[in-house]
């Protein structure tokens, strides 16, 4: 089991950076894949980003490249999301997942490859 813990959610105004931390503990962390999904009042739960154990190899949606950053510190059992540029629309729970094993193609977008999930944390822009 793995166990995941997000924080570094809160209130900031539009154009403004939030780092978001996903503290792993329990089993080997860098074997996996470790991805940010997010979900608005009212919609489905949607991919944000991916970053394989290596940190080399890393998946942003379309509405994120370009603003958020994915990062892991396997050493620190710690995943990274660092938000800059931010939108009104990029207000959501904010939910850290991980997969126990490497998910190639699409798979790595779709929430139910991954294995387990943090609590979520609360991201909200003000415009």
């Amino acid at each position: 089991q793995v166990q995941l813990v997000e924080s570094g959610g809160g209130v900031v105004q539009a154009g403004g950076s939030l780092r978001l931390s996903c503290a792993a503990s329990g089993r080997t962390f860098s074997s996996s894949i470790m991805g940010w999904f997010r979900q608005a009042p009212g919609k489905e739960h949607e991919f944000v980003a991916a970053i394989r154990w290596s940190g080399v190899s890393t998946f942003y949606s379309d509405s994120v490249k370009g603003r958020f950053t994915i990062s892991r510190d396997n050493a620190k059992n710690t995943a990274y999301l660092q938000m800059n540029s931010l939108k009104p629309e990029d207000t959501a729970v904010y939910y850290c997942a991980a997969a126990s094993r490497g998910l190639n193609g699409s798979s790595k977008y779709r929430r139910s490859e991954y294995d387990f999930w943090g609590q979520g944390t609360q991201v909200a822009v003000s415009s």
